[in-house]
C-alpha cells in the first residue's frame, strides 16, 4: 500500500472518531428536522408579551415569530388571531405556540446557522470534514480490486438516486 494510501486511512479513521459524536447530533437533528411542520415532540407553550402598541398585522407577525400570520377579526382594540390576541393600545399580545423542547431546538439550530452564527465555524467544519470523507474513501481499497468496483458502483448508484429525487 502507498504512503499516501495508508496517511488517507490514518485521517480518515482518526476524523471519524472525532466527529462521531457530531454525526450523531446532526444525523438525529436532521430527522428531527423533516417533522418540523408537525407537531412531532412539540408541546404547547403560552405565552404573554409587550409589544409596541398599535403594529400592523405584518409587522405584529413578524415580532411573534408565527410563520403565515394571518389576522382573523379585529374588535375593538383587540386583534384576534389563530395562537391568541394583540391588544393595538396596550401592545399585550396573548397567545399560545408549539415549541419543541430546548435541546432539542439547540440541535436543529446546526443546520440553521448562518453567517451570524457561532456555529457556523463547526458547520463550515463539518462539511469540509464529510467532503474529505467522501475523498478518503476512495483510497481505502487498491483499484483493482473487486471490492473497489464494487464500490465505484454502489458510488454511482448513489449519485443516480440523489440526481433522479433532486429532479422529482
Amino acid at each position: 500500500m502507498s504512503s499516501l494510501s495508508t496517511k488517507m486511512r490514518t485521517y480518515h479513521r482518526y476524523l471519524g472518531f472525532f466527529l462521531a459524536g457530531i454525526m450523531a447530533v446532526y444525523s438525529i437533528s436532521g430527522i428531527i428536522l423533516i417533522f418540523r411542520e408537525t407537531s412531532f415532540l412539540k408541546s404547547e407553550v403560552h405565552k404573554v408579551q409587550t409589544l409596541k402598541p398599535g403594529l400592523k398585522n405584518e409587522e405584529l407577525g413578524k415580532e411573534l415569530h408565527l410563520r403565515g400570520f394571518k389576522p382573523d377579526t379585529t374588535i375593538g382594540d383587540v386583534v384576534s388571531f389563530k395562537q391568541g390576541t394583540y391588544n393595538l393600545k396596550s401592545g399585550v399580545a396573548d397567545y399560545t405556540v408549539s415549541e419543541q423542547p430546548a435541546i432539542v431546538n439547540k440541535m436543529t439550530k446546526l443546520h440553521k446557522a448562518t453567517t451570524n452564527d457561532a456555529l457556523f465555524y463547526l458547520n463550515i467544519f463539518f462539511g469540509l470534514s464529510l467532503l474529505f470523507f467522501v475523498i478518503s474513501s476512495f483510497w481505502m481499497f487498491l483499484p483493482k480490486t473487486s471490492i473497489f468496483k464494487k464500490a465505484m458502483l454502489f458510488t454511482l448508484a448513489g449519485a443516480i438516486l440523489t440526481i433522479v429525487l433532486l429532479l422529482l
